[in-house]
């Protein structure tokens, strides 16, 4: 009797399960793992059609808010519509990671690097959870075929996530959850089984706060829930490349890769952030505390040693040496 249980207890524990689970039971199994593998919530939804993604999207890229991101008008159609990405599919399983690791502006001086930046590149990390929790899955259904997805993928996230119940999408443009606030990264495994499914979060709890419109010093956030990227520190000190237009000399702020001001100011990240369990989001080589000399004298081999694996790699050395100097000046 005693092998026979500690035979069940390992075959368990491996998920090499001899019966079929119910919808509901292996729902909840999902949930767990996506927990286990080191998300801090997850979210679950059934794959549809929303036609007000595609309505959304086409008149923010009509009023030109994308700024040069034209890949965001490349794909509309996989984009606002998951079964053209994956014809199969079936569910989208949302998955949201706290990645905050403290303010840069209340505890340091400038220059300051969005706190996303900081760590290791989260693709990498969020792909290779993914990846695990999909193998996991397949553990207990070989049949199950999915893909995973981080912001490089033509995926409506923010939407997808608040349709799983996870937060809502604030007036800043950046989705927020009850319990970590906006300082969360997404992600999504699409697969090809229907599953138990969260209702949307379908309540707006910015109600009338309007701070991150108020405290945006380029005035970016042209309406709520509208964000015109070529005002944007973030997008002007990432994504532009090459030296700044005329329409895009603002004010950096002492931003010289990305910005947090319209989180910093939110009341549910006053109030809810907490220092997340990845170590790997941290700050690895205490850049908060570096000052404009260390940056004017960085080298490029100082910034490939210093940025392998990091979304900072996006801009470049030349991009980052053109913010600095740009907000030296400002």
């Amino acid at each position: 009797m005693i092998k026979v249980v500690v035979s069940l207890k390992i075959k368990l524990k491996n998920c090499y399960l001899k019966y079929k689970l119910d919808t509901n039971s292996f729902t909840d199994l999902i949930k767990q793992k996506c927990l286990d593998v080191g998300f801090s919530k997850s979210g679950i939804a059934p794959v549809q059609y929303y036609q007000e993604d595609k309505i959304h999207l086409e008149k923010w890229i009509d009023n030109g808010y994308h700024a040069s991101m034209n890949w965001m008008k490349n794909n509309i159609e996989k984009r606002t519509n998951i079964s053209n990405y994956y014809q199969d599919s079936k569910s989208v399983i949302s998955v949201a990671i706290n990645y905050f690791t403290g303010n840069s502006t209340e505890e340091y001086t400038a220059p300051f690097i969005s706190n996303y930046a900081l760590g290791k590149d989260y693709h990498i990390i969020i792909k290779s959870k993914l990846k695990i929790l999909l193998e996991e899955i397949q553990k207990i259904d070989k049949d199950i075929v999915g893909y995973y997805c981080v912001d490089t993928s033509p995926i409506m996230e923010k939407a997808w996530a608040q349709r799983a119940g996870i937060g809502w999408i604030g007036k800043h443009t950046n989705l927020i959850t009850r319990e970590f606030g906006s300082w969360v990264f997404l992600g999504e495994l699409i697969i090809n089984k229907e599953l138990s499914y969260d209702s949307p979060f379908s309540t707006d709890l910015c109600g009338t706060c309007n701070l991150c419109i108020d405290e945006c010093p380029t005035d970016a956030i042209v309406e709520p829930y509208n964000l015109d990227s070529n005002k944007c520190i973030s997008y002007v000190t990432i994504e532009h490349k090459g030296d700044f237009e005329e329409k895009n000399m603002i004010d950096l702020n002492d931003w010289i890769f990305g910005c947090d001001i319209c989180q910093e100011v939110c009341p549910w990240n006053i109030k809810f952030s907490e220092f997340s369990n990845e170590k790997d989001f941290f700050d690895r080589y205490s850049l908060k505390e570096k000052d404009y000399k260390f940056w004017e004298n960085l080298t490029e081999e100082e910034f490939r040693k210093i940025f392998k694996n990091s979304p900072v790699k996006r801009t470049k050395y030349s991009g980052l040496k053109r913010n600095i100097s740009e907000a030296k000046h400002k």
